[in-house]
């Protein structure tokens, strides 16, 4: 098993950024894929970005591709997301995930591993 601790959240003005991490204990970080998916209030939670486990492939969805970057650092366990140009449609809960197998990598049900969360509000 895996155990995920999202840091980074806040509260930020449009246009600005912010960097999630998320801190990974157990079994060896390598091992898994990662990713990130948000949720707010009365919708689904949503995929956002995921990384393969040596870091050489990335996925995101269409609303944050030039925005986001997922990535990760395998000997320090942690993965990361980059957020720049924060509009207020971002503010969400962000959640950090892993899976261990190479199912599909948009799907919730595919990651059995999930993180607390963080907020991230974007509000003038």
């Amino acid at each position: 098993q895996v155990q995920l601790v999202e840091s980074g959240g806040g509260l930020v003005q449009p246009g600005d950024s912010l960097r999630l991490s998320c801190t990974a204990s157990g079994r060896p970080f390598s091992s898994y894929h990662m990713g990130w998916f948000r949720q707010t209030p009365g919708l689904e939670r949503e995929f956002i970005a995921a990384i393969t486990r040596s870091g050489s492939t990335t996925y995101y969805t269409d609303s944050v591709k030039g925005r986001f970057t997922i990535s990760r650092d395998n000997a320090k366990n942690i993965v990361f997301l980059q957020m720049n140009s924060l509009k207020p449609e971002d503010t969400a809960v962000y959640y950090c995930s892993a899976r261990s197998d190479n199912s599909y990598y948009r799907t919730v049900g595919s990651y059995p591993y999930w993180g607390q969360g963080t907020q991230v509000t974007v509000s003038s």
